[in-house]
């Protein structure tokens, strides 16, 4: 699920209540609200938040790598009842200038990014010397190097305009060592670890939220793209997207730092706290084995 393109379009919208310290200009001359960008946004969790996030900001940037399904996305929220003004910015994340060019874009269209949704992100299932060196040094540019480096480059103008938030994308799998997919979990427990401290460096600055979601196996093309649609993890259930990316919202405004989605999951995230570290591997690697 990694992102692909450099083009750029836009649709204008209405506006929406404006942030704090005055609205900047839409594509039409009005007030627009805050802006709001999501990387992965085409499908999955992704895709969920921003439906919702089309309710309650004045301009979405889509990122993914496909162009036209973020062009038929922003056709559907342009077309809702908040018709909020929507960029599309068709990416791929797995280049490692991606979030320099990313910002460039922004920079040209005179977008300043209050919220920022780090959602994209892929996984690979496999023996580690098995899977292909190029798509596993991709997975750690798309879950780790594009997160860091756009936080790194929008979070200084959330600080300066005293206002702004950010959510990463997560995982269960970030709580444990994961044979069968050992990059993959230790790119989320980055993830997981790297948005904590990141959070309590920003206490003092509380017009700043910083959260990690972290879903376990959920109803979206992650299984079967990651090659896990057939593990064991996957045949306890999974849960809604659209669920998932609520309590992701939820989190945010509150200004949860880490949140897992989930009561089983929660429950599985804190028995690694207690469960000896060599019973966690076995057990992580049993339930990552297709059946």
């Amino acid at each position: 699920m990694h992102e692909q393109g450099n083009t750029q379009a836009s649709r204008p919208g209405n506006g929406g209540d404006h942030a704090p310290g005055g609205p900047p200009a839409g594509d039409s001359g009005k007030a627009v609200g805050p802006t709001a960008l999501i990387t992965g946004a085409s499908s999955g969790i992704g895709l969920e938040l921003a439906r919702l996030l089309a309710a309650e900001s004045g301009r979405l940037v889509l990122v993914a790598r496909g162009e036209q399904r973020l062009r038929e996305l922003a056709e559907e929220l342009s077309g809702t009842a908040q018709s909020p003004s929507v960029t599309v910015l068709p990416l791929d994340l797995s280049h490692r200038d991606a979030p320099e060019r990313l910002t460039k874009n922004l920079e040209d269209a005179g977008l300043q990014v209050d919220t920022l949704i780090n959602n994209a992100g892929f996984g690979l299932c496999g023996n580690f010397w098995e899977l292909p060196a190029a798509q596993q040094e991709q997975l750690i540019t798309v879950n780790i190097q594009a997160l860091v480096g756009l936080t790194r480059l929008l979070l200084p103008g959330m600080i300066q305009r005293r206002r702004g938030a950010v959510l990463n994308m997560g995982s269960l799998a970030g709580f444990q060592p994961g044979p069968g997919m050992a990059v993959y979990f230790a790119s989320k427990a980055f993830v997981n670890s790297f948005t904590e401290a990141l959070a309590e460096e920003l206490r003092p600055y509380p017009e700043i939220r910083v959260s990690c979601l972290c879903p376990g196996p959920t109803a979206t093309s992650f299984g079967e793209r990651s090659g896990m649609d057939n593990a064991l993890i996957f045949k306890f259930g999974t849960m809604d997207a659209r669920k998932v990316a609520e309590q992701g919202l939820r989190a945010l405004r509150r200004g949860k730092a880490i949140h897992v989605s989930g009561l089983h999951n929660w429950v599985i995230a804190n028995s690694s706290r207690f469960t000896p570290r060599f019973l966690m591997r076995r057990i992580t690697a049993r339930l990552n084995q297709p059946l």
